[in-house]
C-alpha cells in the first residue's frame, strides 16, 4: 500500500507538468492552422474593419505567448472557447459528446480484454497444437485489418447484407437498452478486435515464459492441479506485460473511437472533431484534441496503478 501511495504521489506530482506541456502542444500547433479565425466567426462577406475589430476583442492581435496564458487561464475556468457561428460553448459540446466516447471506449477494451485473455491462454496451453497454430493465424489476420475496413465489413455483412442491425445512427441507454446495444456493438468490434488480436500474441507470449518456469513443474509436480497452478499463479504473474501493453493500446483505442464514431455516424468526440476541422474552428478541434489527450495521460495513470497492483515484486520495494 506503501508503494501504491508512493506512485500515486509522483504521478499526481508531475501530473501539472504533462498537462502544460500537452496544453502547450495542443496550442501551438492548431495556431498553425491555415484560415483566419476572423473570417471563420464573420464569414467571406465581412468587411476588413469588423474583422479588425474581432481580432482585437478576442485577442488575436496580442503576442503569441500572451494568447497561450489568456488560454491557459480560461481553461482553469473550464472555458474553452465558443465555436464558429453558430456560437455554442465548446465545453457543453464537449460535455455531450465525451461521455459516448467513453463508452465505446470500454465496450472495445472489454471485448479486447476477453478476447485476448481466452485466445492468447488457450493458445499458450495447447503451444505448438493445432488450437496454437489456428489462434496464430487468427490473430495475424487481425494485427493486419485496420479498424476502419472492419468496420465496413461489418456494415456491409450485419447491416445491409443481414438487416440484424442499424448502419449507423445513436439510441441513448435510457430510451432503449437493446436499441443502444444495437447502435454500439459494431463500432465495439471494429474497435476492439485489431487491440485483442495484438494483445493475445503478448498473452500466448507471457504465458508460454511463466510456464516453463521451475516454480509451475515444482508445483505440478508436488501434486497441485494443473489448473489450479495456471488459475493461481500462472495467470497473474504473466498479465504484468499484457497490462503494459494495454496502457499503450487504449490510447489507440480512444483514437479509434474518434474515426470508428464518424464511420457509424455516432454523436461523439469524433463527429466533433471532424465538424471542427470542416469548419476550419480552432476552439472546437483544440477542445476536443486537449480532451482525448487528457483522458489518455489519465488512463496510462490508472494503468500504472494496476500494474503496481498486480505485480507483488514492485509493492515490496
Amino acid at each position: 500500500m506503501t508503494a501504491l501511495l508512493r506512485l500515486m504521489a509522483r504521478r499526481i506530482a508531475v501530473l501539472p507538468i504533462m498537462i502544460l506541456g500537452i496544453t502547450a502542444l495542443v496550442f501551438f500547433v492548431m495556431q498553425l492552422a491555415p484560415g483566419d479565425p476572423a473570417i471563420n466567426a464573420l464569414g467571406e462577406s465581412s468587411s476588413e474593419t469588423a474583422r479588425e475589430a474581432y481580432r482585437e476583442d478576442a485577442g488575436l492581435n496580442d503576442p503569441l505567448i500572451v494568447r497561450y496564458l489568456t488560454f491557459l487561464a480560461n481553461l482553469v475556468q473550464g472555458n474553452l472557447g465558443v465555436t464558429v457561428p453558430p456560437a455554442s460553448k465548446v465545453t457543453t459540446l464537449i460535455g455531450s459528446a465525451f461521455p459516448l466516447t467513453v463508452q465505446l471506449t470500454i465496450m472495445g477494451l472489454l471485448i479486447a480484454v476477453v478476447l485476448s485473455l481466452t485466445l492468447g491462454v488457450t493458445a499458450a496451453l495447447y503451444r505448438d497444437r493445432w488450437p496454437d497454430q489456428l489462434i496464430r493465424v487468427v490473430s495475424i489476420a487481425g494485427i493486419a485489418v485496420p479498424s476502419f475496413w472492419l468496420a465496413i465489413l461489418l456494415i456491409q455483412n450485419f447491416a445491409l447484407g443481414l438487416g440484424w442491425l442499424p448502419t449507423g445512427g445513436y439510441i441513448n441507454i435510457n430510451d432503449s437498452f437493446a436499441g443502444w446495444l444495437g447502435t454500439m456493438i459494431l463500432p465495439a468490434i471494429s474497435l476492439g478486435i485489431p487491440v485483442a488480436a495484438s494483445l493475445t500474441r503478448v498473452v500466448r507470449t507471457s504465458m508460454v515464459e511463466e510456464l516453463d518456469r521451475d516454480y509451475v513443474r515444482t508445483a505440478i509436480g508436488s501434486g497441485l492441479p494443473r489448473s489450479v497452478v495456471v488459475s493461481r499463479n500462472v495467470l497473474r504473474n504473466a498479465l504484468i506485460t499484457p497490462v503494459t501493453v494495454l496502457g499503450l493500446r487504449v490510447g489507440y483505442l480512444i483514437g479509434g473511437a474518434v474515426i470508428i464514431e464518424v464511420i457509424f455516424d455516432l454523436p461523439g468526440m469524433g463527429k466533433l472533431i471532424l465538424n471542427g476541422v470542416t469548419n476550419n474552428d480552432i476552439n472546437l478541434v483544440q477542445g476536443v484534441t486537449l480532451t482525448v489527450a487528457l483522458a489518455f495521460v489519465v488512463v496510462n495513470i490508472i494503468v500504472d496503478m494496476l500494474y503496481l497492483l498486480i505485480n507483488p515484486r514492485i509493492r515490496t520495494v
